[in-house]
């Protein structure tokens, strides 16, 4: 997927907020930011991006997100359980309406049977609203997982705010 893909994706997530006069806040771990770097790269996009979390560590997750060490103990950083905490938690520790949460296993190394290389779990959260999680699998190196990660987490956006 080339960068276009992402300007026009991160276009349209801008376009769609600003409509609706909504903020965007990020929470991402092994995206490292990558969705907050592809939507402010959009002229304009303070007008509807609001901040952006990076939670690399467990500790991260817990002291920025809220996320809970009983979740991380029961289902790891890598499962729906967390992002959903992680996007919920953007949403209290940030001004925005609208949250997506990324954390997944980029590679080369960190995969096990039970959680292979390539698999990112999602979560999308509107205030007051919906909270979505998904689980993918995504094939290729580490920057390619990351890319499809930054992809599919801004067309679940555009998804969310077109329901």
């Amino acid at each position: 997927m080339s960068s276009d893909t992402l300007t026009t994706l991160a276009t349209l997530v801008g376009a769609k907020l600003k409509a609706r006069r909504m903020m965007l806040a990020t929470a991402e771990s092994c995206t490292g930011g990558w969705v907050a770097q592809a939507v402010t790269a959009i002229a304009g996009s303070s007008e509807w991006f609001e901040r952006g979390f990076v939670t690399y560590s467990d500790a991260a997750k817990q002291e920025m997100l809220g996320v809970s060490a009983s979740t991380l103990a029961a289902h790891g950083a890598v499962s729906e359980e967390t992002a959903r905490e992680m996007a919920a938690g953007a949403l209290a520790h940030s001004r925005a309406q609208v949250a997506v949460a990324i954390t997944g296993i980029a590679g080369p190394t960190g995969g096990s049977p039970e959680k292979p290389l390539g698999l990112v779990c999602f979560a999308w959260a509107v205030e007051e609203g919906a909270l979505r999680a998904e689980t993918r699998h995504f094939k290729g190196n580490r920057e390619s997982v990351r890319r499809q990660s930054v992809i599919a987490a801004l067309q679940g956006v555009l998804e969310l705010l077109e329901s």
